[in-house]
């Protein structure tokens, strides 16, 4: 794993964090994950706030930990703000990605989650639910291809790929608890009998 970045943030640069998670979050229709390459391109690439280790760590941390899925961003917030100045930076910064990606899609829902209701089965109400569908899974799997890509290692490891193939399929075929899943690659990972190379 990486080392932290030093970085150097001004008031416009949190700002610019604000704002950003501002935008994702009315974006993030079907849930912040499937903007995760999004994400990952103004953090890491861009504004190198973050590296991709400690990108992908997060979002793994989180998505392992009970709770919404939405707690990745706090993780993001608080390896920007840790990198940044450390620990008291480090939880206003989750403070202030949580705001940005909650505020906005709240109000959102806030306001139009009556009239949906209402309305739904208007056509263009049920066309619309019915085409974002697919645009959601498509970023699922882009979103699921850059974690899985991320680390440049990994990408050469053909057992990683084969336990995610594995755990795909049984997740497609059976009725298996995925905590099991969970469960069985943290042994594998932790004993070293899946390591990468």
């Amino acid at each position: 794993m990486n080392a932290p970045l030093s970085v150097v943030m001004q008031w416009a640069d949190w700002f610019e964090l604000l704002s950003h998670f501002f935008l994702f979050s009315v974006s993030s229709i079907g849930g912040p994950l499937v903007l995760l390459p999004e994400i990952h391109h103004y953090l890491v690439t861009q504004q190198q706030w973050l590296t991709s280790s400690q990108f992908s760590a997060s979002v793994v941390i989180a998505q392992a930990a009970p709770g919404p899925n939405v707690l990745f961003v706090a993780l993001l917030g608080w390896n920007i703000g840790f990198n940044a100045g450390g620990l008291l930076v480090g939880m206003f910064s989750a403070v202030l990605c949580m705001v940005g990606m909650l505020l906005p899609s709240c109000m959102l829902i806030f306001v139009t989650a009556k009239w949906v209701y209402k309305n739904r089965e208007l056509i263009a109400v049920r066309a619309f639910k019915l085409g974002m569908g697919p645009i959601v899974i498509a970023l699922l799997i882009a979103s699921g291809w850059m974690l899985a890509t991320g680390n440049t290692e990994a990408t050469r490891d053909w057992p990683l790929w084969a336990l995610t193939a594995a755990t795909t399929v049984i997740v497609a075929r059976t009725k298996i608890n995925m905590f099991w899943l969970l469960l069985t690659g943290a042994t594998l990972g932790a004993t070293g009998l899946l390591t990468i190379r």
